[in-house]
């Protein structure tokens, strides 16, 4: 018998302890003996190094994005910085961004359908230019059929003002006079004398028009150019809208994605209802307005009716202008009292259904955006950034107004994480 095949079965048979030597081991398990005795965990070989869990964890934190790192002092600077730079480049760009702001509104418009047209098998190039098309016919048919009829109404009106102006100096006024006991005058002749001293004023203006003819042409070139760019950006737009999406998406980086995305299906189901509720309003008042004026036997119904109805996306402004205009044809138009007060009464009613039926049913709560906050962020941002304001107001109100819900929330949390730390680490 081998000496030492005997001292090696004694030794097994004895229980020996000592650690094996690197070279005893078998091949492929060094590595783990070493990791093992480093972790100083030889008894649980199954138990997670220590060592390597704290290697990951400050790997982790080195690897963090820079603007994680920042306090929260140059984070509000950070951000204040970027929004007044947006807010510069958009006014002093907002020339250019006007067709560009129009086509892409358009185009979240008409987004939907080109998607749902691309769902039948119809290809996004061609469902693109449906939408185009559409677009484009119902514009072209606004204007070709209410132009020429405000073009004829403003005529009339000029021709028939100074009997309008006589009638309410020789008539209104003194039954005004008589029934409230007052003393209003009206005197034609002081408009005429005021004429008269400032005719060389008036041809001092009609020179500067003259002489600023130049400029309108350079106006009117510009507006052409706007206008043939609108259906180029859509084009492009809704042909690529889901490359577009996807380019977006793929800029963020990687931690933002999913709050990023969430705050944009928020504001995009706002805008939706937004823009659904408003243009049923429109459609609405558009409807009333032209049915009620031509039963009070009004010759302007139809623009002044589609004036009044489609320009209520604009708080009061379409509302006002198709009163100014209903009731200079109702005064062109009408000698007696009663029609005239006929024409005024629809404007009133046609206010109260929009403010207490149309807009709380159609918009209402749906959205959260008050009217008052509506008439300022058109208001605002016209004032900053002109025409592209207007365009910007309420897509940018409608962000504040998820930006705001989605601070709410997470100060909702940080509450009741303070309040509840173990329930919140629990959720987490």
């Amino acid at each position: 018998m081998d000496p030492n095949s005997n001292h090696d079965s004694s030794s097994q048979g004895l229980g020996h302890t000592s650690p094996p030597t690197p070279a005893d081991l078998p091949i492929g398990s060094k590595g783990k003996h070493d990791e093992t005795a480093v972790s100083g965990n030889s008894s649980n070989p199954l138990q997670a190094p220590t060592l390597s869990g704290v290697n990951a964890k400050s790997q982790t934190d080195v690897t963090l994005p820079w603007w994680r790192q920042l306090s929260p002092s140059w984070h509000a600077i950070a951000t204040i910085s970027a929004v007044v730079l947006i807010g510069f480049l958009i006014h002093t760009l907002a020339p250019v961004l006007t067709p560009f702001m129009f086509g892409a509104i358009l185009s979240y418009v008409g987004a939907p359908v080109v998607g749902w047209l691309a769902t039948r098998g119809v290809s996004r190039t061609v469902g693109a230019v449906i939408v185009i098309v559409a677009f484009v016919s119902f514009f072209g048919g606004m204007i070709l059929v209410v132009a020429p009829l405000i073009g004829k109404e403003v005529s009339i009106i000029a021709d028939k003002f100074p009997e309008v102006l006589a009638r309410i100096q020789n008539e209104w006024i003194p039954w005004l006079n008589t029934q409230l006991g007052t003393s209003f005058a009206f005197d034609l002749s002081q408009l005429k004398t005021l004429a008269s001293e400032n005719k060389d004023t008036l041809s001092n203006i009609g020179a500067s028009v003259a002489g600023s003819a130049k400029l309108g042409g350079q106006m009117l070139l510009t507006l052409l150019i706007n206008v043939t760019l609108i259906p180029v950006v859509m084009f492009y737009l809704l042909r690529d809208w889901p490359q577009v999406i996807s380019g977006i998406d793929g800029l963020l980086p990687q931690q933002m994605q999913g709050t990023v995305r969430k705050l944009a299906k928020e504001i995009d189901a706002v805008l939706s209802e937004f823009l659904r509720g408003q243009g049923l309003v429109m459609l609405a008042l558009a409807t009333f307005y032209c049915v009620a004026l031509s039963l009070v036997g009004l010759e302007f119904a139809i623009p002044v009716g589609l004036i009044t109805g489609l320009l209520v996306f604009i708080p009061y402004v379409g509302f006002g202008l198709g009163l100014i205009l209903g009731m200079l044809a109702a005064l062109t138009q009408f000698s007696a009292a009663g029609p005239i007060l006929a024409v005024a009464a629809v404007f009133a009613v046609g206010q109260i259904l929009e403010g207490f039926v149309l807009v709380p049913y159609l918009v209402g709560d749906r959205i959260g955006l008050h009217p008052l906050a509506v008439i300022f962020a058109l208001m605002a941002f016209g004032q900053l950034f002109g025409f592209v304001g207007v365009l910007l107001a309420l897509p940018l109100s409608a962000a504040l107004l998820v930006a705001i819900r989605f601070l709410r929330e997470r100060i909702a949390e940080a509450r009741l994480a303070s309040e509840h730390p173990v329930a919140a680490t629990d959720r987490q």
